[in-house]
């Protein structure tokens, strides 16, 4: 089956959207620039909105901003934490509108490092830390039973987005985009502190306490946490990957790791 990969880059937004339909990619990008154009007008009548760190309440609001709202609630962030995994969600469903006319096998939209997935095969999704040397070696082979789903990244060293923690990357698994983003910028503002692996820990406890939040993967120096349901690891090597079938430590002997 031909899969087909569109970018553009719109003010902040940096988007990629992957399917097998051009329909559906059209779609998407004509749904992404109706909501960011609702957007950007609410918050140029509503400046709180946009620099708020923590939830706020609106009456009678937009889809976008309603989604916003509701899951920057949950996670206890600004709204704006959440604005790059709604505009994703949004464009997906969107995607897969008309499923009983058109069925659609892949729809994926990545916004800004914020992924929402709904595939019925399977997808890889690279890990990116920066300088952090898991860097560029590790991902996440997102299978059919993982899908719908949400991913969403957030790290003190990398991205233009506020960070208050000391992460070099803390990627959430979610049952969407939106509370995958929150969820990532609430973790990684946790990790922090001169006790690295304090730091971690405090950061993969806070994960029970989001619902719909699957699991967490925290990375701080040389020092990597789990918890929580994962997908399957993957190693990448150029454009290839294998699946990771022994120890992740084993394959990594440098870094401690905390479950």
């Amino acid at each position: 089956m031909n899969k087909f990969s569109y970018h553009f880059i719109e003010k902040e937004s940096d988007v990629t959207i992957i399917s097998e339909s051009k329909k559906a990619i059209k779609l998407a990008i004509k749904s992404f620039y109706k909501h960011r154009t609702i957007l950007e007008k609410f918050v140029y009548k509503n400046d709180i909105f946009l620099k708020s760190l923590s939830p706020i309440k609106v009456k009678k609001p937009p889809k976008i901003i309603k989604l916003m709202v509701r899951y920057s609630e949950i996670c206890d962030v600004g709204p704006m934490a959440t604005v790059a995994g709604a505009l994703a969600d949004i464009m997906v469903k969107k995607m897969k509108m008309n499923e009983e006319l058109f069925p659609l096998k892949i729809a994926v939209v990545e916004n800004g490092g914020e992924i929402s997935i709904n595939a019925k095969e399977s997808i890889k999704v690279g890990l990116y830390a920066g300088k952090n040397l898991l860097g560029g070696k590790l991902g996440f082979l997102i299978t059919e039973k993982d899908s719908p789903s949400g991913i969403g990244s957030s790290s003190a060293k990398i991205g233009h987005a506020i960070s208050f923690g000391e992460a070099d990357v803390v990627t959430i698994f979610a049952k969407n985009a939106t509370l995958a983003d929150g969820a990532a910028t609430r973790i990684a503002n946790a990790v922090k502190g001169s006790d690295i692996e304090k730091s971690i820990k405090k950061g993969l406890d806070l994960v029970d306490d989001l619902e719909g939040v699957f699991g967490a993967f925290i990375s701080r120096e040389e020092k990597v946490g789990q918890v929580g349901k994962i997908p399957k690891i993957i190693k990448i090597v150029g454009d290839e990957f294998t699946l990771i079938k022994k120890k992740l430590a084993d394959f990594l002997p440098h870094y401690e790791f905390f479950y």
